[in-house]
């Protein structure tokens, strides 16, 4: 079929019960068997530590020092002095009580702190459970208790969120240690419940540089991490150290065999948040080859700063920010007057076709690089190399845009946490994978089993279906729910439930969401993220939640305004009041109406996929409200409770609009 995938297993037709599946597909860079685990590694500790041997001087880790609310330039920790405290820390975790196999959180921001609790918890084969910032008390009291962690290190701030529900898992919970320091209320307020609580500091000290450290074994759990997951209570994944190992060292192969390896003189930039797979991967990656990691201070408002101080080489994205960054060059390119515009759609053109043409992307235009793009690589700092693209699929016109203008590689992924961060990658420079996730880690085989009720056969000459993965970085089964893990792992085979397209160079597109389909009343069936895709797409939508009941034979929808061209359509049509007031105004509500439905009309949706009405909500649908997912995924059952009387209204107004034109007619 291609020139980058090997077929290795031929395909199975329906039987007894089972769809049927087509044939199993690997790497090209892995055809003569999945990449296996060389000796002398059995946990992420042997990479922390061999690294440590070879680069003891490399700067490791990084912060701003704030001074007077004023961010200076970045502090280094070398790999030497982690090295010691990470040593320290790893002892006075055990001097609590706490031993091989018990479980630990972490709670915050991604810091120096967090990594150094998690290479303490592998040094001393303690499984580290990541504490979400993002799912609010429940989440923790849940994950605590669920998990059975006995004690958790968290960032300062979030210490109040922990003492609020002590009383609710103290059974588990022994000890607190601060990120940084604690306040004697604090202290008091936790042993009241039996708990200790401690400062960064008075913890390190407690432990001790000649501490014996257990042996390791590739079948330990490295950590159990909780999945939000768009339904339910969260979901406990279960990765080992061998799972671990095993996708930073297939990014290393496939690294060193497409593009660079990274060395000690990269430098990443931490931000997408540590809770999630995708970023302890690459960290760890970071570690595993003498690199340093910068940290961001936190606050989206210094993003763009932190990255100019810090100028990384390495930077991960999900499309949300990739698209923010292409929206503003987009902005200032059309501010800049014609001239500028015609020579930026020259070179871009012109590189394009270059690219198109098979020249990779340092060598499809030097000059245009020189004189148009390199401006635009400024806006990551100016020395970024290597850019990766996770969490959601990039929109094909911004991945594009990068690809062309950013002078780097970039390469989009996808991964689960169930398969330990990323199982899919586009291989860089190989330019008509654009739009794609690419071809099977070298760790992975993967197929796609048909799915009839959707209409998706994966035997067809377009292959569609569920991919489905097998593999050495798979996950070991949710942390006890036996019952979710027989029903995703089925025969070994783990089903991801996302909807892939086989293209004729062996890579995958993710096309659909198995779950997120609906049957309107008519009997047509909607893929709603499909044509929630292609409505985003419209510049005056920032967001966009669809909404099909199964009782009606049309869609509606909640849409969150872009501000700035709402405002201006107020002014050119003598609207007043302030953004909430425009978006309860009928005209703004039936002038974005029209605009989505051009766009879908421009895009040949169909008939019954076009919007009757829509509700304008103000307010970004966010984690608070429990309407997103940290990666900010929409949760559908969540959108549809919070929104139900609205979605009520809307059905009535657009069926009263209908009779209105049918009495018109008669």
């Amino acid at each position: 079929m291609s020139s980058y995938t090997v077929k290795v297993e031929e395909s199975r037709p329906a039987a007894d019960g089972k769809p049927s599946a087509g044939p199993v597909y690997r790497s090209i860079y892995a055809k003569d068997g999945l990449m296996e685990m060389p000796s002398g590694f059995e946990s992420p500790w042997d990479f922390f530590s061999e690294s440590v041997k070879k680069n003891p001087k490399n700067q490791l880790l990084g912060r701003r020092q704030v001074v007077d609310n004023k961010a200076g330039p970045y502090n280094w920790l070398t790999y030497e002095e982690v090295y010691e405290t990470t040593v320290k820390i790893g002892s006075a975790i055990r001097s609590r009580g706490v031993n091989l196999g018990d479980r630990c959180g972490i709670y915050g921001v991604n810091s120096p702190e967090w990594i150094m609790a998690m290479e303490a918890c592998n040094s001393q084969a303690i499984s580290y459970v990541p504490l979400y910032d993002s799912l609010g008390a429940n989440a923790v009291e849940f994950i605590i208790n669920h998990a059975e962690v006995s004690i958790v290190f968290a960032q300062e701030s979030k210490i109040p969120a922990i003492l609020s529900c002590l009383s609710k898992c103290n059974s588990y919970l022994k000890t607190i240690v601060s990120f940084g320091s604690i306040s004697s209320t604090q202290k008091s307020e936790a042993e009241d419940q039996g708990v200790a609580c401690f400062s960064w500091e008075e913890f390190v000290q407690m432990g001790s540089l000649d501490h014996e450290l257990p042996q390791k074994r590739k079948t330990d759990i490295c950590t159990i991490m909780y999945t939000s997951g768009t339904t339910g209570e969260p979901k406990g994944v279960i990765l080992t150290n061998g799972a671990f190992m095993g996708e930073v060292l297939s990014m290393d192969q496939l690294l060193v065999l497409t593009d660079k390896e990274g060395t000690g003189e990269d430098v990443y930039f931490s931000f997408l948040p540590l809770a999630h797979i995708f970023d302890q991967i690459i960290e760890t990656y970071c570690i595993y080859r003498g690199a340093s990691i910068g940290f961001w201070q936190g606050d989206i408002r210094y993003l763009i700063e932190d990255l100019q101080v810090l100028k990384p080489t390495i930077f991960c994205g999900v499309p949300r920010v990739y698209d923010r960054i292409y929206t503003g060059v987009v902005d200032k390119i059309e501010a800049g007057g014609l001239l500028k515009k015609l020579l930026f759609q020259y070179a871009y053109n012109y590189k394009l076709r270059n690219m198109e043409k098979g020249l990779k992307q340092d060598e499809a235009a030097p000059r245009f690089d020189r004189l148009v793009f390199d401006k635009i690589k400024l806006a990551f700092g100016g020395r970024v190399r290597l850019m990766l693209s996770g969490a959601a699929p990039l929109p094909k016109h911004v991945e594009e845009f990068l690809r062309v203008t950013c002078c780097c590689t970039l390469s989009q992924g996808y991964g689960l946490t169930e398969s330990c961060g990323g199982c899919f990658t586009s291989i860089v420079n190989v330019y008509p994978m654009v739009g794609t996730v690419g071809v099977p880690m070298t760790t992975i085989e993967a197929r796609l089993e048909s799915v009839p009720e959707m209409g998706y056969d994966a035997l067809e000459s377009v292959p569609r279906g569920e991919i489905c993965l097998k593999g050495n970085t798979l996950f070991s089964g949710y942390h006890k729910r036996e019952d979710l893990t027989k029903s995703v792992l089925v025969d070994g085979w783990f089903h991801t439930g996302d909807i892939g397209e086989w293209q004729p160079d062996g890579a995958m597109k993710i096309i659909d969401r198995k779950k997120n389909i609906f049957k309107l009343s008519q009997g047509e069936y909607v893929a709603v993220e499909n044509i929630e895709g292609v409505y985003s797409r419209c510049p005056l939508v920032t967001s966009i939640w669809i909404y099909g009941s199964s009782f009606e034979s049309f869609l509606v929808a909640v849409v969150v305004p872009e501000r700035k061209p709402l405002e201006d359509w107020a002014s050119t049509n003598q609207e007043t009041g302030d953004f909430s007031s425009l978006c309860n105004n009928t005209k703004a509500r039936k002038y974005i109406l029209d605009e989505l439905n051009s766009t879908a009309r421009k895009h040949k949706l169909r008939g019954f996929e076009m919007l009757r009405a829509v509700h304008l909500e103000p307010n970004p649908f966010d984690i608070e409200r429990d309407l997103v997912t940290p990666t900010f995924k929409l949760k559908r059952p969540q959108l549809l409770n919070y929104y139900k009387d609205i979605i009520d209204q809307l059905y009535k107004e657009a069926k009263a609009k209908t009779t209105d034109r049918l009495a018109s007619f008669s």
